[in-house]
């Protein structure tokens, strides 16, 4: 039997994870029907970081290095803290599937800023499907109609794209952490620091803390600990400690479309014929971006 090669197992973990986070969103929906928002992040860290104590002594290969300390809590302030309270509110005001689609922007922004700290190349091609994604999610954010599940789509959309200026800081951190500490420590530091980031926030005047047991949605909660937080991160942060951002943050691509169909199935979501053309906008706009050879290389 053949063996896999390091990168084809990176492309599994990378493909893996973002489909149990595309799953991610509308699960999300059902929990926040049960629970307040805040409680349902706070509640998926504590369960990731109470799992991730049964393992604690059998995660190695760590080289701590002076100042790490500072990148650590960076990656974990920005996701998944900031970034989950910014994916939270902006899954109270829009669907699903439009978050989704603004997702679709997160692999041309990190291929952005991966190249000024990260020396990676930015070609001619990506800085013209980056306009061409901007361009779509701004239209499908401008058409998009108030629904009993999305109260103020722009709102939402802004939203989500806020939380995707975090999950870039999260990924550059990461890719700079990454060779010198085991991914899925890093991803126990991620849990843990998001426990620790959430925990007050519980108590906030405008969080509504739950007054009765709700089988399912503490089973979603459950879901989002132990398949999203720990096992998409962990395979996520496994994936790009194989290969460089922009190659990894590509897979991105998918959670539009996975989402979309989601939505549909479960969530009985749709789109109107401008937010498709939209859509189809910023999937070409970064399906252009993985293109390009020769003539665009030269061009940073």
């Amino acid at each position: 039997m053949r063996k896999i090669s390091g990168k084809t197992q990176a492309f599994l973990a990378l493909g893996i994870a973002v489909l149990l986070w595309s799953s991610s969103f509308i699960v999300l929906k059902f929990a926040f029907q049960r629970f307040d928002p805040m409680v349902v992040i706070f509640g998926r860290m504590l369960i990731a970081s109470l799992c991730f104590l049964l393992v604690f002594k059998k995660l190695k290969n760590i080289n701590y290095q002076a100042g790490d300390w500072k990148l650590l809590i960076f990656m974990g302030v920005c996701e998944p803290g900031f970034y989950f309270v910014f994916e939270a509110m902006a899954l109270t005001y829009t669907d699903a599937s439009q978050a989704g689609m603004i997702c679709a922007l997160l692999p041309l922004m990190a291929a952005v800023v991966a190249r000024f700290t990260l020396g990676e190349k930015l070609t001619r091609r990506m800085t013209i499907s980056f306009g061409l994604a901007i361009i779509g999610a701004v239209i499908l954010s401008a058409a998009a109609e108030s629904t009993e599940t999305a109260s103020n789509p722009i709102l939402g959309n802004f939203l989500e794209f806020m939380a995707m200026i975090c999950a870039v800081g999260y990924m550059i951190s990461l890719k700079k952490l990454t060779p010198r500490y085991n991914p899925w420590f890093l991803t126990m530091v991620q849990a843990f620091i998001g426990a620790i980031f959430y925990f007050p926030l519980i108590f906030l005047p405008s969080t509504t803390l739950p007054t009765s047991f709700d089988l399912f949605g503490i089973s979603t909660i459950f879901y989002l600990g132990i398949m999203v937080t720990i096992l998409a991160y962990g395979l996520y942060n496994y994936g790009m400690s194989k290969i460089p951002v922009g190659q990894a943050s590509s897979f991105i691509n998918l959670i539009p479309v996975i989402t979309l169909i989601l939505g549909m199935l479960f969530l009985n979501e749709r789109l109107n014929w401008i937010q498709y053309a939209a859509s189809a906008l910023v999937i070409v706009g970064v399906f252009v971006s993985q293109g390009g050879k020769k003539t665009d290389e030269n061009a940073s």
